[in-house]
């Protein structure tokens, strides 16, 4: 191509193909593999003021494969561990329903490693876990061994204390709401209502339904925060029970929900303009006035 023939036409053209190729390997290659540590304080009014301080690190959607997601999970058990928290909670989906494949009891043989690898993840008050969608309708008994074989206890409505420095406050966990057998009322049964109630759902607009109960912070995953992100525009897609409240903190009456965007992914293996993250919230006491 000589300097004349090469025109402001073609420049663009190279340009525009450069930039497409530019965002189709960060896509890909780069930012799906790169979790962010993402640090938020939570005030809440009836967190107990010995626990001022308290963290949980909260990670979601894993969707275990030994291809793609096995790096952004790796990554993310040594960031964790680096960040010291006092309890760990993940929020659902450790399998992937299968796309090419009928054999969903073969799908969550994944649940094996990627129990393995959050197995290396370490806090005093242990690491939690609920079933997400993905787990529900691959083989959720399968899924809840393999995590509980590791030291993850699974929560399936049902609720336990988590005690320290004298005072508790209560951990509870739903069933998967996509598979219709979350019951917050029998996951409450039995936990005072004067005392704080931390909820792990995998669906955050479930948070419409827990804010009718006395539950003071729900953690969610599921929306991945769209996965794929335009600017100006925003998700390409969110899943159903994920569309109110897909990506970051939100209050929705006397509730806090915070939803994480998750480490792995579904369908292409692409994350842009959405990183996957690990997110770490202290708890703070609030004063009755604020």
């Amino acid at each position: 191509m000589t300097p004349r023939s090469f025109t402001r036409r073609k420049f663009l053209a190279l340009a525009a193909t450069a930039g497409v190729a530019a965002i189709a390997i960060d896509s890909a290659l780069l930012e799906p593999n790169r979790p962010r540590v993402v640090r938020r304080d939570v005030p809440l009014r009836r967190w107990p003021e010995p626990l001022d301080g308290f963290k949980i690190a909260v990670l979601s959607d894993f969707h275990y494969d030994h291809r793609f997601s096995v790096h952004p999970i790796h990554a993310a058990v040594k960031m964790v561990n680096e960040l010291n928290p006092d309890l760990i909670a993940l929020a659902g989906d450790f399998v992937s329903i299968p796309i090419f494949d009928d054999d969903q009891r073969r799908a969550a043989l994944a649940a094996e490693p990627c129990a393995r690898l959050l197995h290396q993840m370490q806090a005093p008050h242990g690491s939690w876990a609920v079933m997400g969608n993905h787990d529900y309708y691959t083989n959720p008994a399968h899924v809840t061994a393999a995590l509980q074989a590791e030291g993850i206890r699974v929560l399936a409505n049902e609720s336990v204390p988590i005690e320290t420095n004298s005072v508790r406050f209560w951990l509870a966990g739903v069933n998967d709401v996509t598979g219709g057998s979350a019951d917050l009322g029998k996951t409450l049964h039995g936990t005072p209502a004067d005392e704080v109630t931390v909820l792990l759902a995998h669906e955050p607009d479930f948070v419409d339904e827990a804010s009718r109960f006395p539950v003071d912070l729900q953690l969610s995953g599921h929306s991945h925060g769209g996965q794929v992100r335009i600017p100006f525009i925003g998700p390409l897609y969110l899943p159903p029970l994920a569309r109110k409240y897909p990506w970051g903190m939100y209050r929705v009456g006397a509730l806090s929900l915070y939803t994480n965007p998750g480490l792995g992914t579904v369908g292409p293996p692409f994350r842009w303009n959405c990183p996957p993250e690990i997110t770490l919230l202290t708890l703070r006491h609030a004063p009755a006035s604020s």
